[in-house]
């Protein structure tokens, strides 16, 4: 069923399509229509949409290259495109990672069809992007690449807890595989309802809770009909709180007493709907701190932090880059339809000693590159080679605490982003309200935000 499910149209492939409203309203599926990629961009940051069907013009459309984008965005919507039967459009849909192409004109019934149908998800590098027409169990192939002791610690955890109703609780740096890890942790739990994820820093505050709970027709301006919230959507299966550290106070208290009663009231509701969704939570290291600096509450935290898994950074399991790489390079000239790149030993040795601040994600991308390029980056591989092992060790004084430390750290990179916060919390992993948060009184000011 499309029941509550949000869809957004971009271009024409809606415009006088009056069988297709018809069916959608029909299947009580919610949908907003956009003229321009510049329309729907803005309408992106509103709701959680489950997908977008895209018109495409010709083989050069530049929507290709927004749905590119769009498509590589962590928890982002499903992807279709509509065009005319061409083997150029087809070719060029997917380059830009589009399996699914749509005849023009655009057909009610075999778009409704196709969203009623389970999807498998593909293997992801920790980055994911996980719908929320999500697939049964059964259809994935999630794994974890890597037979260094931390991984071995990590899918042990994973293989004793999944069977068990627990709620878990990830913490690991950015690029390292937690929404992966929450897939798995789904995939091995024996439950037959779809995997949910949403990421509680991407969607604004005020628009959260009936992201969430679900809203009543009439709830609030532009209410116009019933929202099924994501607890609901992810009933008999998993709903994934990505970045679980940003979720609002007031937001904190009602996720408290939806886990601890089992029910939930949607925004304008007179009554609360039983769930059953087991929740898995991710954030990055140190969330126990923000309970201590009272940015957290700390009895959620308790109800979230059943089982804990800590994921090591790519720096902690060096013994992994190589099977990593491979793997990668395999999933890459797969998807690109090329020969993969052999790296040497040489190459290797050096990707081991590179630091890898952005982990798991940033060797993908490193692998994408040397695909597309056919040899490796060497300014990537000279980077790895002449940062000295020892720099980290020697940065700051070693009776510095470890607050100390991290302010020091923040004021560097502010100070090498002149001061932008947004480009310094994107460089350290991080939302822009975290790195706010964690700013010492007198920190440097924005100059070009």
């Amino acid at each position: 069923m499309l029941a509550g499910r949000s869809l957004l149209f971009v271009g024409r492939a809606t415009r006088g399509n009056d069988p297709l409203r018809r069916s959608l309203h029909h299947h009580q599926a919610v949908a907003e229509f956009a003229e321009t990629c510049a329309d729907a961009e803005r309408l992106l940051p509103r709701c959680h949409f489950d997908c977008v069907v895209v018109d495409i013009d010709s083989a050069n459309d530049p929507a290709l290259e927004w749905i590119e984008g769009l498509r590589r965005e962590a928890d982002g919507p499903g992807v279709y495109v509509v065009a005319r039967d061409d083997a150029a459009i087809t070719a060029a849909c997917r380059r830009a990672g589009v399996r699914t192409v749509l005849r023009s004109p655009l057909d009610a019934k075999a778009l409704v069809g196709l969203l009623e149908t389970p999807r498998p998800a593909a293997p992801a590098d920790g980055a994911g992007t996980a719908r929320r027409f999500a697939m049964p169990t059964s259809a994935a192939r999630t794994h974890l690449i890597g037979d260094s002791a931390p991984m071995r610690r990590v899918r042990s955890i994973v293989e004793r807890v999944a069977p068990t109703p627990a709620t878990v609780l990830i913490e690991g740096e950015t690029g390292t595989g937690k929404e992966l890890v929450a897939r798995l942790v789904h995939e091995r739990s024996g439950r037959r309802g779809p995997f949910v994820p949403v990421n509680c820093g991407a969607i604004p505050a005020e628009l959260m809770e009936s992201e969430l709970f679900g809203h009543a027709r009439g709830a609030f301006t532009g209410a116009h009909q019933q929202r099924e919230g994501l607890f609901l959507a992810a009933r008999g299966g998993t709903l994934f709180l990505d970045e679980i550290s940003e979720m609002r106070g007031d937001l904190q208290v009602k996720l408290l007493r939806a886990l601890e009663e089992g029910r939930i009231r949607p925004v304008g509701a007179d009554r609360e709907i039983p769930i059953d969704a087991r929740i898995v939570a991710s954030s990055q290291p140190g969330l126990i701190e923000s309970v201590r600096q009272r940015h957290f509450r700390e009895d959620l935290y308790f109800r979230l932090n059943v089982v804990h898994i800590l994921l090591p950074s790519l720096r902690e399991r060096p013994d992994d880059i190589a099977a990593l790489a491979h793997h990668f390079m395999q999933q890459v000239a797969d998807e690109f339809g090329v020969t993969p790149t052999v790296f040497d030993a040489a190459q290797l040795t050096r990707l081991r000693t590179r630091d890898w601040p952005g982990n798991v994600r940033e060797l993908r991308n490193f692998v994408e590159r040397t695909v597309v390029m056919g040899e490796p980056p060497e300014h990537d591989l000279a980077d790895a080679a002449t940062v000295p092992a020892t720099a980290a060790e020697s940065a700051y004084p070693v009776d510095w605490t470890l607050e100390q430390v991290k302010q020091a750290h923040i004021a560097r990179v502010l100070a090498s982003n002149r001061g932008n916060r947004t480009a310094a919390a994107r460089q350290l992993g991080v939302s822009r309200r975290t790195l706010e948060r964690r700013l010492a009184p007198g920190a440097a000011c924005d100059v070009e935000d």
